[in-house]
């Protein structure tokens, strides 16, 4: 293509189209009609020269000049109820479906190491002196210790805030580090699982592990859950910049990203949820049995909740990514 050519043969016409998106005042029928046309041809033409004569001037003011003409053709969407809606009944249930083959593997190994840690520090009294001093250990696993002290050491809403954030905070680092080829993704897991294990480790190696799981069950299902889809998600992503499949990477990671994002959005709601539990639930005069009951519940309801609605969507099509209407037109690319 002769650039110098196809801009004279054409510039009249993008002139025209940026004539009547300065208007100030109401198109005519027939100005709009034409707009419509401008804006079709300029798209064409910058479809041509970026695949046969790209040039970062030229491309860049015809990108400018679509993008105007098409927010004026198409007009700007709010964000309604309804895309509330669909994003809780199909959007996000649907992308954790999706990431299942990530997130229940996660969940299995995390959970698993988290039970050789413990395991190893309560039948290590070497390990276990590694971590504090006897004293130091006597007063976090003894009746009424730090780790029972814990849940109700500040009052249940103010708790419940913390915790949420703190849990909230991690998830999204999970979902947004994935990209790194989910190396930080498994230190934070590791850490998480660590944190466990010490617990399980000294509360089993003094006789109270019974008394620690109606401390952590209540509230730790869901939210240990919502921290392994984050994880397991987080993980996809950093896959998906190794191996994009028959996707562009830029592509893959645009369709992963924004899926990852809306993610991020439903886990905060689904870890208010357990922060709920830990503030008011866990700390509670409920017996164990009660506590734990109401822990299992709420992940029963989350995993229905994924499975049944989640899977639906998914089945229907629905991936987690903002709808076809709403996202940049891509180039076809050869298999």
């Amino acid at each position: 293509m002769d650039l110098d050519v196809f801009v004279s043969a054409h510039r009249a016409e993008w002139d025209r189209l940026d004539a009547l998106l300065s208007r100030r005042r109401s198109l005519s029928g027939a100005e709009a009609d034409e707009l419509v046309t401008l804006y079709q041809r300029a798209a064409t033409h910058l479809s041509l020269i970026q695949s046969s004569a790209p040039d970062p001037q030229l491309t860049g003011r015809l990108s400018r000049l679509v993008a105007r003409a098409r927010g004026a053709v198409t007009g700007t969407r709010r964000a309604s109820w309804r895309d509330v809606t669909r994003f809780l009944t199909q959007g996000f249930p649907a992308a954790v479906y999706r990431a299942r083959h990530w997130w229940v593997p996660t969940a299995l190994l995390s959970t698993a190491t988290a039970v050789l840690l413990g395991w190893w520090i309560g039948t290590h009294p070497e390990v276990q002196a590694a971590i504090a001093a006897p004293g130091e250990l006597r007063s976090l696993t003894r009746p009424g210790g730090e780790y029972e002290t814990y849940y109700s050491s500040h009052p249940a809403a103010a708790f419940a805030a913390q915790v949420w954030t703190n849990n909230a905070e991690a998830a999204a680092m999970c979902l947004v580090l994935g990209v790194f080829l989910g190396l930080p993704v498994l230190w934070i897991l590791f850490e998480n699982m660590l944190n466990l294990g010490v617990g399980i480790g000294l509360m089993s190696s003094a006789g109270r592990l019974d008394t620690f799981l109606g401390l952590v069950l209540p509230h730790g299902l869901l939210e240990l859950t919502a921290v392994f889809v984050a994880a397991g998600t987080g993980l996809k992503l950093g896959w998906t910049v190794i191996d994009p499949g028959p996707r562009s990477r830029r592509t893959a990671l645009a369709e992963e990203g924004r899926a990852a994002l809306g993610m991020a959005i439903g886990l905060a709601l689904v870890l208010f949820v357990s922060g709920a539990i830990e503030g008011f639930v866990t700390p509670s005069g409920l017996p164990t049995w009660a506590r734990i009951g109401i822990g299992i519940v709420a992940e029963l309801a989350f995993l229905t909740y994924v499975y049944v609605l989640g899977g639906r969507a998914a089945r229907s099509g629905e991936t987690g990514d903002v709808s076809v209407a709403e996202r940049s037109a891509t180039l076809p690319t050869a298999a």
